[in-house]
C-alpha cells in the first residue's frame, strides 16, 4: 500500500451505527423529497454535534472504490484504530493490509510508512485549513469558514459539507451520526474516488495520554520534510 493512500483520506482526497449511509449522491437521491435544512440551521446542528466531541476514539474500517486507474491508487479495504482530541491532536493507525501511522498535533504532521521505512514530516497549518481532519480535531466554531454545510434530511444526523476553497482535494464529505456519535464519513475526492470510512467501538470525551499525539522517528529510517 502507497503512504499517499491513507493520507489522501485523512486530508482531504482523517479521519472515522444503525443508520448508516452509502455514498453522498445515494443519499441525496433518497432524501429529495425530504425536508432539508437550510445552510445556517445546518451548520448550527453540525456545530452543536462536533462541539461535544470533546475526544474521541475508535476502530474503522476504510473502503475506496473508482477511479483507480485515474488516481494511480488501488482500490481496498484497511482497517486500524484512531483517536482524535482538541484542539488540532489526531493519531489515525492502520494496521491491514499494512502498517502505517498518522499522526498530528497542533503544529505538526507526521506519516510514517513502516513498510518501506519512512516517515514524512509536514506543517500542519498547510494541511488542516479544509480537510476532514478539521471536522474530529479542530475548532468546531470554524468549520462553516471552510465548508458548505448542508442537511438533506432534517430527521437525520447526516451532513454533506462541500468545501470552498477552489483548490480543496475533495468535492464533497459526509459524516454520520448515531445517538450523536461520529459513526460514518463518506468522502468524494477530485479524482472520482470515494472513500468510506466506518468508525465503531466508538468513545467520546475519554482521557488521552499526550504520547498518543507524539511520533519519535524511529532510528535507522529515511525522515522526508515537507
Amino acid at each position: 500500500m502507497k503512504m499517499k493512500k491513507i493520507s489522501k483520506a485523512i486530508l482531504g482526497s482523517v479521519l472515522s451505527a444503525s443508520a448508516l449511509f452509502t455514498i453522498p449522491m445515494m443519499v441525496v437521491s433518497q432524501t429529495a423529497n425530504a425536508a432539508a435544512a437550510d445552510n445556517i440551521t445546518a451548520a448550527n446542528r453540525l456545530n452543536e454535534l462536533l462541539a461535544k466531541t470533546k475526544s474521541m476514539t475508535a476502530n474503522f474500517s476504510q473502503t475506496t472504490q473508482g477511479a483507480s486507474s485515474a488516481s494511480g491508487a488501488k482500490n481496498g479495504t484497511f482497517s486500524g484504530s484512531m483517536s482524535v482530541q482538541r484542539p488540532n491532536q489526531f493519531r489515525w493507525e492502520t494496521k491491514v493490509p499494512a502498517e502505517q501511522l498518522i499522526v498530528g498535533n497542533s503544529s505538526r504532521l507526521w506519516i510514517y510508512d513502516k513498510d518501506i521505512k519512512q516517515a514524512t514530516r509536514q506543517n500542519v497549518d498547510k494541511q488542516m485549513g479544509n480537510t476532514p481532519a478539521l471536522l474530529l480535531s479542530g475548532d468546531p466554531n470554524k468549520i462553516a469558514d471552510n465548508f458548505k454545510i448542508t442537511q438533506p434530511n432534517t430527521g437525520k444526523n447526516y451532513y454533506v459539507l462541500y468545501p470552498k476553497a477552489s483548490d480543496a482535494n475533495f468535492k464533497s464529505l459526509a459524516i454520520s451520526f448515531n445517538k450523536k456519535k461520529p459513526v460514518m464519513m463518506v468522502l468524494n475526492d477530485s479524482l472520482g474516488q470515494t472513500t468510506s470510512i466506518k468508525f465503531s467501538n466508538v468513545k467520546l470525551n475519554t482521557n488521552i495520554s499526550s504520547a498518543q499525539f507524539a511520533f519519535t522517528p524511529p532510528d535507522g529510517i529515511d525522515v522526508i520534510s515537507q
